[in-house]
């Protein structure tokens, strides 16, 4: 039978992506948030902390996969620390008690939207606010809960989310910096690579997770073996169906790239010619083809897939697969890292096109801020807006953000979950200032 999903938060950016693109593909999908902004589903009002409010909710509505993607915004102020910990740490577990106290479902999937200061391994004891660490926690519960109860959870970590519906988070910030013609100052010397995240990406990851969280893993998992392995050597080799998963070459993310082939012998364009080949037809098929899926790829012992990586995975884990979705968690980004200051660029070019006026404005020089002076700069501002007791709007946090170097390995994504970034950056910059244009305009 199909599932009846819930999405909580689907009111918001994330969220209402999600629940159009289940739409899109026919699915049962009701929306429990705080604020209904949309009409086209079934829409409930509950507190995500309530335990008993959610279990009414699934009751309602025969949910049979939670999408959780509902969380306050990430504010930088300190009076929130206690908000984003009672709605993400606490909110999650309310989620999660009610899924287990209703029937349990046949999957429960528990998304996760989550700063990039969170998403490299191991999770670290500080982080650099209550936001990040509220997530982290939140985490930590979802996959404790897998395999409880009924329950299958995953959790997701994109990068850097923009796109079209963004009204409180890049493009926001972005155009107040294109208004106060303040687009020439650089913090940094933007050679830090940046992972953003197209939100139809980040969406559709969500889809691809909650249809494969149910998936059997590839091998039989530890716990079932007559004895268990005492080390990663003892661990059974990797059956053909975890080979097939992993020891093949990956192709290049082509999103904005398009696809390019290398030549070979066997297949290559034919060229000019005065008499063809006589396989002619059988070289071009290939490359004109997929790539294929024979070319084996070369690890090392200290890469996530490796044979070792893998069998200590296993014992870590028994009951679980590090090559199945349940009880995983995977890195979403676009595949496509650029200098963090390249993707504002690009975005207040296209803002360029809309405001010519504005335009012109814009022909200066960049002024590059060195990061220490920046973080001196925005302490000052921090306690300016102390003083007057007014919202900063240059903290150190934006300055460490600009300046950090923050990109992840999707291949995991890639093989397990079968996610392939739809639309690229470029593409995607396009459709994001053209849906702010609109949003501009109805303001208006």
């Amino acid at each position: 039978m199909p599932d009846i999903y819930l999405v909580t938060g689907g009111s918001g950016f994330v969220g209402r992506h999600i629940v159009q693109q289940l739409l899109d593909r026919g699915d049962t999908v009701s929306v429990l948030d705080l604020v209904q902004r949309y009409h086209d589903v079934p829409f409930y009002h509950a507190d995500i902390t309530d335990q008993g409010q959610v279990a009414e909710v699934l009751r309602k509505t025969g949910t049979t996969c939670i999408i959780h993607t509902a969380s306050p915004p990430a504010a930088l102020k300190l009076e929130t620390a206690d908000l984003y910990f009672r709605v993400n740490v606490g909110g999650t577990k309310a989620i999660i008690a009610a899924a287990q106290e209703v029937a349990p479902p046949a999957s429960f999937g528990r998304v996760q939207v989550s700063t990039m200061s969170m998403s490299a391994p191991p999770i670290p004891e500080k982080h650099n606010d209550a936001y990040t660490e509220s997530k982290a926690r939140a985490e930590e519960a979802v996959l404790e809960a897998n395999g409880k109860n009924g329950l299958l959870t995953v959790a997701l970590r994109p990068a850097g989310i923009f796109g079209p519906g963004d009204h409180q988070q890049l493009l926001p910030g972005l155009y107040q910096v294109y208004e106060r013609g303040q687009t020439h100052f650089q913090i940094g010397d933007n050679t830090n690579l940046f992972d953003w995240t197209y939100v139809g990406n980040v969406a559709a990851a969500h889809l691809l997770a909650a249809d494969r969280l149910d998936a059997p893993p590839p091998a039989p998992v530890l716990a079932d073996l007559p004895e268990m392995p005492k080390s990663p050597e003892e661990v059974p080799p990797l059956t053909a169906a975890e080979e097939d998963l992993v020891r093949y070459a990956l192709p290049p993310v082509n999103a904005t790239t398009g696809v390019h082939r290398t030549p070979t012998s066997a297949a290559r364009p034919l060229g000019p010619y005065i008499t063809p080949p006589p396989n002619a037809d059988a070289i071009l098929a290939a490359f004109n083809g997929p790539a294929p899926r024979n070319i084996p790829v070369s690890r090392t012992r200290f890469d996530p897939l490796s044979d070792t990586t893998l069998a200590r995975s296993k014992l870590h884990a028994p009951t679980t697969s590090p090559l199945q979705v349940a009880g995983q968690v995977f890195h979403i980004t676009n595949g496509e890292p650029v200098y963090f200051w390249d993707l504002p660029r690009l975005v207040w070019h296209h803002f360029d096109s809309i405001y010519p006026e504005k335009a012109k404005s814009r022909k200066k020089g960049i002024w590059v801020l060195p990061k220490d002076l920046g973080m001196f700069a925005a302490a000052g501002a921090e306690w300016w807006g102390w003083l007057t007791r007014t919202d900063p709007t240059f903290t150190r946090f934006k300055v460490g953000y600009s300046c950090a170097a923050r990109w992840y390995n999707i291949e995991k994504a890639r093989r397990i979950l079968g996610y392939e970034p739809r639309v690229g950056l470029e593409e995607g910059v396009r459709l994001t200032v053209e849906a702010w244009k609109e949003h501009i305009a109805q303001k208006q």
